[in-house]
């Protein structure tokens, strides 16, 4: 019977490799994401962008394009927020961060939202007048 030191050790071991693993996977690995040929490729900066969901969380952000920001309150008004979508409603407002990327980073969000797979990028006008790239889900992604 194994010990009960490598009993506990061994999953605090397993689940930190485990996390950098799918990290890598997800945000570095050419094998998990291939931008697809017929996106239009992206501009120079600076991008203002909304959120919505997870890049709300700045360790997310960190994670995703190496720095959480300088994000700012915002809203996007004629849409409420269903599950990982955006759904157009009149009276409704999404409350989200507003950021400001370069063209790097962009590219870096659009591999963690798998643009063109799950999701679209579109053009929205914020509640203040501005506008920003907002990610939407494609109907057919899963």
């Amino acid at each position: 019977m194994p010990s009960p030191r490598l009993l506990i050790g061994l999953p605090l071991l397993a689940t930190p490799l485990a996390i950098a693993a799918w990290l890598w996977l997800t945000m570095l690995s050419p094998w998990t994401y291939e931008r697809p040929e017929h996106l239009a490729p992206i501009g120079e900066g600076p991008h203002a962008l909304f959120v919505y969901g997870t890049l709300t969380h700045a360790p997310i952000r960190w994670v995703v394009y190496g720095r959480a920001g300088d994000p700012e309150p915002a809203s996007l008004p004629g849409y409420r927020r269903t599950g990982l979508d955006l759904k157009a409603c009149a009276d409704c407002t999404v409350e989200g961060l507003a950021l400001t990327v370069s063209a790097e980073e962009l590219a870096r969000l659009d591999r963690y939202e798998r643009l063109g797979i799950r999701y679209l990028r579109i053009r929205a006008e914020l509640s203040d007048g501005s506008t920003a790239w907002v990610y939407r889900r494609l109907p057919d992604a899963d």
